[in-house]
C-alpha cells in the first residue's frame, strides 16, 4: 500500500526530477487538535478579557491564551541592509503599545521572540556593492535597528535570535517537513513545500489562492511551492546541508526560530499587513505540516500600511519615499510619534505629514498644559473660582471606565485618547483664573487623582511626558529648572508692583503711568524666552512656568551641528 501511494505520487509529479518523494495521506489529515481544513478553532485556556481582530478568522475574537497570565508572542524582525524608516517604526511601535496594554491594564506578562534577517539576497547584494562582508553588513544594520528601537521607547522583545545563528536547526525542521512528506528536493539541490500535499489548507489570508506563488526553479511541481532551501550561488555565503551547499529560504527562519523559542503552540503571531500574504501564509503551512498540528498560531494580528499623505503606497525602501527613524527624530520627539500612532487604530492604515505630526503635538501640549495648570493650582500659584469636585470625580470614573473598555475592544487607542482628553476638557474648565479667590478651598486631591490616572495611562501607552521633560531640562545645566523658577519668580514681583492701581475716590483705579513700561518688559521678556523653551503663563495676578523638551532638544541638535 505504501509503494502504490508513493507511485501514484510519484506520477502526479512526473517531470520534478525529486530527489526526495514522500507524501502521506495520513499525515495530510492528521490534527493535533482534530479539525482539518481552513476552520479556526477557539483555544481553551484564560480569557484576558481583551477581544481582538484576528486576521485568521477576519473579524474580533476573544483573546484566550493557553497559560494563565502569560502570552507567547512572536514577531517578524527587520531585513538589516539598509536604515530601518518610519514604515517599520510605526508597526514595532504600534505593537509595542499592545503589549504594554496587554501587560499594564490586564495583568499578562509577555513573552515575546524576535528573529533578525541577517542573510538575504537584499544584504547580498548590498555587502557586494559595499564591498564588505554581508555578516559586516548586517551586524551593523541589526545595531543600529536596535539603537532606533531604544529611542523610540520599544521595549526589546526577551530575545533576538539571528537567522546566521540558527541555520543548523533550521535544516532540521526542513528534515521534519519532508519526512511528514510536506516538502521534496530537486537534483539542483532546492527544496520546496509541497502545497498540494496539505489540500485546501493553503489559503488563510486574502489573496492566497489567487497568487501565482513566489519565483524559483522551473523543477516546482506547483507554482505556489515556495522555497524551504536554496543552493547558493558563486561568491555567496552557504551553509552544509543534505541538498548541498545553500541558505535558507525566507519563510522558514521564522518557523524555525518561533517553534524553538515556544514550542509547537503559539498564542500571538504580529507583523505587518504587507507580510500576511506570501510570508504569514507560508509560515503556517510549514508549521503546522512540522508539527503536524492544525493549528499552530491561535491569532495573526496585522499593522496596516504607513502612507505618506497624498500617496496610495505604502513607505517603504525599494519605492524610495522612506524617512529614517534618526532623520525623524531631528523634528519630533520619541512621544509625539507615540501619540501619532495612538491616535489611530493599529490595524488601519495611517498618513504620515506635518498636519498629522502636528496633531499629535497639539494633544501632547494640551495635556502638559493641564498637568502645569494642575501643579500651578495646588501650590496656590493659580487662583480659581470653588470647584465643582463631586462633577470631576464622577468624571475621572467614567474617563476610567471608558478607556478600559476602549483597550478591552481590539486595542482601540483612538477612543482611549479621546477619553483622555475629554477629561482634560473638562478639568480645564474647572481652573479658570481669578484675580482674588476669596479664600475658597483647594480641591487638590481630585485633581491630584486625575492628573496621577492620566500620568498612569501615558505611562502604559510608552508617553512618558513629565518625566522626559524633567530629564532633558536637567541634562542642560542641572540648575535650570531652579534658575527659571527664580527668574520668573522676579518677575512676579516686579509685575504684581506694576499692575498695582492707585487708589483715587473720585477716579476708576488705573495703572501708575511710570510703572507701565515695567509692565511691558515682562511682557518682552516672557515673549524672548518663549522660543528657547521656556513658556511662561500670567493666569491672573500669578504666573506659572513649564520647559518645553523638544525646545532644548532643537537647540542642543544646532549646538552639536554647529
Amino acid at each position: 500500500m505504501l509503494l502504490r501511494a508513493m507511485w501514484r505520487h510519484s506520477v502526479r509529479l512526473r517531470g520534478a526530477k525529486r530527489l526526495y518523494v514522500g507524501f502521506s495521506t495520513a499525515a495530510r489529515t492528521r490534527s493535533c487538535c482534530g479539525t482539518p481544513g481552513k476552520t479556526w478553532v477557539r483555544p481553551s485556556g484564560f480569557d484576558t478579557g481583551v477581544k481582538t481582530y484576528n486576521s485568521l478568522t477576519k473579524q474580533k475574537e476573544p483573546l484566550i491564551l493557553a497559560r494563565e497570565g502569560v502570552a507567547t508572542w512572536y514577531s517578524c524582525g527587520p531585513t538589516v541592509y539598509d536604515h530601518a524608516h518610519l514604515g517599520h517604526a510605526c508597526s514595532y511601535v504600534r505593537f509595542d503599545i499592545l503589549q504594554r496594554i496587554l501587560s499594564r491594564m490586564f495583568g499578562v506578562t509577555v513573552i515575546h521572540a524576535m528573529v533578525i534577517t541577517d542573510i538575504d539576497d537584499k544584504i547580498i547584494k548590498r555587502s557586494w556593492e559595499e564591498n564588505v562582508s554581508s555578516a559586516f553588513l548586517s551586524r551593523m544594520y541589526e545595531d543600529e535597528f536596535k539603537k532606533d528601537m531604544l529611542s523610540l521607547k520599544v521595549i526589546p522583545p526577551a530575545v533576538y535570535l539571528r537567522v546566521t545563528e540558527n541555520v543548523h536547526h533550521i535544516v532540521a525542521f526542513i528534515e521534519g517537513i519532508i519526512r511528514n512528506g510536506h516538502a521534496y528536493a530537486t537534483k539542483e539541490g532546492d527544496v520546496y513545500f509541497d502545497i498540494q500535499s496539505i489540500g485546501d489548507r493553503y489559503g488563510r489570508f486574502v489573496g492566497a489562492v489567487e497568487s501565482q506563488g513566489e519565483t524559483g526553479s522551473s523543477n516546482k511541481c506547483d507554482p505556489r511551492d515556495f522555497a524551504l532551501w536554496k543552493p547558493s550561488k558563486p561568491q555567496e555565503p552557504y551553509w552544509e546541508s543534505p541538498w548541498g551547499r545553500g541558505r535558507p529560504g525566507w519563510h522558514i527562519e521564522c518557523s524555525t526560530v518561533a517553534s524553538r523559542v515556544f514550542g509547537r503552540q503559539l498564542d500571538i503571531h504580529s507583523g505587518g499587513i504587507d507580510l500576511a500574504f506570501p510570508h504569514h501564509e507560508n509560515e503556517i503551512a510549514q508549521s503546522e505540516a512540522y508539527h503536524q498540528c492544525g493549528q499552530w498560531a491561535n491569532y495573526f494580528l496585522h499593522s496596516g500600511h504607513l502612507h505618506l499623505k497624498g500617496s496610495t503606497e505604502k513607505m517603504s525602501k525599494s519605492l524610495k519615499n522612506y524617512i529614517t527613524i534618526k532623520d525623524f527624530l531631528q523634528s519630533y520627539s520619541a512621544n509625539e510619534f507615540r501619540m501619532f500612532c495612538l491616535l489611530a487604530k493599529y490595524r488601519s492604515a495611517i498618513d504620515y505629514s506635518d498636519s498629522s505630526m502636528a496633531e499629535a503635538r497639539t494633544c501632547l501640549e494640551t495635556i502638559s498644559n493641564f498637568i502645569h495648570a494642575v501643579q500651578a493650582y495646588v501650590t496656590g500659584q493659580l487662583q480659581c473660582s470653588p470647584v465643582q469636585e463631586e462633577v470631576l470625580w464622577e468624571r475621572l470614573a467614567e474617563t476610567k471606565s471608558s478607556t478600559l473598555k476602549a483597550l478591552a475592544d481590539d486595542f482601540d487607542t483612538p477612543r482611549a485618547v479621546s477619553a483622555l482628553m475629554n477629561l482634560v476638557y473638562h478639568g480645564n474648565r474647572q481652573l479658570q483664573p481669578v484675580s482674588t479667590c476669596g479664600g475658597a478651598a483647594h480641591s487638590s486631591a481630585v485633581f491630584g487623582a486625575i492628573v496621577t490616572y492620566i500620568r498612569d495611562v501615558l505611562d502604559v501607552f510608552g508617553v512618558d511626558l513629565l518625566h522626559s521633560q524633567d530629564a532633558g531640562a536637567l541634562g542642560h545645566g542641572g540648575n535650570l529648572h531652579a534658575v527659571v523658577e527664580q527668574l520668573t519668580r522676579f518677575r512676579s514681583e516686579v509685575r504684581a508692583f506694576a499692575l498695582t492701581r492707585q487708589e483715587d475716590s473720585s477716579k476708576k483705579p488705573a495703572l501708575y503711568p511710570d510703572r507701565i513700561p515695567l509692565l511691558k518688559a515682562c511682557d518682552t521678556l516672557r515673549t524672548d524666552l518663549a522660543p528657547l523653551g521656556v513658556l511662561i503663563k500670567d493666569r491672573g495676578a500669578t504666573s506659572t512656568w513649564e520647559i518645553k523638551e523638544r525646545h532644548l532638544e532643537r537647540n542642543k541638535n544646532q549646538e552639536e551641528s554647529s
